[in-house]
């Protein structure tokens, strides 16, 4: 076993980014990349397209054995969809307080700013193919004799022509 490294099996890129923003995370926005990850689950999908938690606020205490103080969830929202939040904020505190394993939070300040989220871009719709744009490229690959090939390649040269404008 001398010889076989441990440790040399690739690592997912998102565990070695968590390990890395965690602390900042933390530090900064008092909340770890779980909750953003998980949003869409506390929130409901509907909400999270419009809503993102920003931070969480903790209380300071003065004394070590002061009493805990529940923590304050600042989301921001988009719009309407801070409305919507007004009107779930107890069901969104439930959910993140089960969540994170304990009643962490006690209340929800709302702030109305531009959500940015990443998305897919959304794949641009293909125009109809004329008759003889069809036949140009059934006879381009006309000479290739694996048949597989010939049909991936028409497919291809399809895609290409009705993605173009026609001229």
């Amino acid at each position: 076993m001398a010889g076989k490294r441990q440790g040399s099996y690739p690592v997912p890129l998102g565990d070695v980014a968590t390990t890395i923003l965690d602390p900042v995370m933390r530090k900064r926005a008092g909340m770890s990349t779980a909750l953003l990850q998980c949003w869409g689950e506390i929130a409901g999908e509907r909400l999270a397209a419009n809503t993102r938690p920003e931070r969480i606020a903790w209380p300071r205490r003065a004394y070590e054995d002061d009493p805990f103080e529940p923590a304050t969830l600042i989301i921001a929202c988009e719009g309407a969809a801070a409305l919507r939040v007004q009107h779930q904020t107890a069901e969104i505190i439930s959910r993140a307080n089960a969540f994170l394993g304990f009643a962490a939070i006690g209340r929800i300040k709302i702030v109305q700013k531009r959500v940015m989220h990443a998305t897919q871009p959304e794949k641009p719709s293909l125009r109809a193919l004329t008759d003889g744009e069809r036949a140009h490229v059934a006879s381009s690959v006309e000479p290739i004799a694996n048949d597989a090939l010939r049909a991936s390649l028409e497919r291809l040269g399809r895609s290409v022509l009705a993605s173009r404008r026609p001229k």
